[in-house]
């Protein structure tokens, strides 16, 4: 063998080490809390937190990798836990969704909590790695419920001019009011992934005087935060953003498209000024949401839509105890875009923000040399967080009834 394959080998070999990222050792998570009592609260009763996360080693240390293997195959084991649908018909026409899942497990003490769930974008109760968590979660005695975003289940047609938005928290709240009539003594943490993180926030942030009192507590899991920034980042071609953000836009459009005999009606683009076309040949998501998603949602441009979109702009207001997590290397959030979350945890008490060296986005992916644990160390955590939830939230409640 030459000199020069020799050579171009072990470039190779070199080359696939570095996009590995294979030198990498397994760290803690940063925790940014300026109230403590919070912190030890939850460690109380998640201690793994303060272990290193340990990727799985061959190519769990790669943002790139963990993604693309979650957006992929979402986990390992898939099960299929069984629940109920329950269908709610909306005042401008939407079906929208939800499943319910009762716990596997019989603990008494955790009858009264239901974790609600909101996926990432175009995913649904029928998401691979939804549904992983809602089996684990399941198993250890936790009741579930799973909003469907509008458009997303195969089985169940769009009956409005409308599919799910990245700010548009009104079925949110109309699932949790549903939810509270049905178990009025249940307490509710919602956990929402990526874009269902920025649901989660904007409705705890929002003015809302008729938010179901059952809802003690949040979790966002690897959100931007600032929508505009976000999709400004995607553009560029540098750590490979634009073919995530080309991925992104064309599972949108399959959905709009694949309902396109409601949502393109003459009657509907001509209600909307909307061009079918320009719908069809647009080839980033900023274009698709001025061809459709701003003008069905009734803004005048972009900028309005994705600024009302964001939950940064309503951060502050958040007064529910909320826990955010995200990883340094996710190819679809920057670090730039993780400073307000970091400075937001620092300056206000009830909030915690956890982030990962590694994990890539949603992958997480967990143990083994090249095939990782069944269960992810983002599902284990998750469940992990819900007593010490579960108990600050109660704490405050007796603190606030003796005063």
């Amino acid at each position: 063998m030459s000199v020069a394959v020799l050579t171009a080998i072990a470039v190779f070999i070199i080359a696939v080490f570095r996009m590995l990222n294979v030198s990498s050792q397994p760290q803690k998570p940063s925790f940014f809390c300026r109230d403590k009592q919070f912190l030890n609260r939850v460690l109380k009763f998640a201690p793994q937190l303060e272990d290193p996360y340990v990727p799985t080693r061959l190519w769990g240390f790669s943002g790139h990798v963990q993604t693309i293997l979650y957006s992929v195959f979402g986990r390992v084991r898939c099960p299929c836990p069984k629940g109920d649908r329950r269908f709610l018909i909306l005042d401008d026409g939407t079906t929208l969704t939800y499943d319910l899942f009762k716990p596997t497990l019989n603990e008494p003490e955790l009858e009264g909590i239901t974790v609600v769930i909101v996926p990432g974008i175009c995913n649904s109760s029928e998401s691979d790695y939804i549904r992983t968590f809602v089996n684990y979660t399941q198993n250890q005695g936790y009741r579930c419920a799973v909003l469907n975003h509008v458009g997303a289940l195969h089985n169940v047609p769009v009956t409005a001019s409308r599919i799910f938005t990245y700010g548009h928290t009104d079925d949110l709240h109309v699932m949790l009011c549903n939810l509270s009539e049905h178990y009025p003594n249940t307490k509710i943490i919602i956990i929402g992934y990526s874009m269902g993180g920025n649901l989660v926030t904007k409705y705890l942030g929002e003015s809302r005087h008729n938010r179901p009192s059952s809802v003690i507590a949040g979790v966002s899991i690897c959100q931007p935060y600032d929508a505009l920034k976000a999709t400004g980042v995607l553009l560029h071609w540098q750590n490979f953003r634009r073919l995530y953000l080309y991925a992104l836009t064309e599972a949108i459009k399959a959905l709009i498209l694949k309902h396109r005999s409601k949502l393109l009606a003459d009657d509907i683009k001509e209600q909307y000024s909307l061009i079918e076309k320009d719908i069809i040949s647009a080839a980033t998501l900023p274009e698709l949401d001025d061809a459709y998603t701003r003008k069905v949602n009734n803004f005048k441009n972009l900028h309005e839509f994705y600024r009302w979109s964001s939950c940064l702009h309503y951060i502050n207001n958040v007064k529910t105890p909320m826990i955010f997590i995200n990883s340094r290397d996710d190819p679809l959030v920057p670090e730039d875009l993780l400073i307000p979350i970091q400075n937001f945890a620092k300056s206000k008490d009830n909030i915690l923000y956890m982030e990962l060296m590694h994990g890539g986005h949603l992958g997480f992916f967990e143990g083994g040399f090249m095939y990782p644990n069944p269960i992810a160390w983002l599902d284990r955590t998750l469940v992990t967080l819900l007593p010490g939830l579960r108990e600050h939230c109660l704490d405050d409640m007796k603190k606030t009834a003796v005063y």
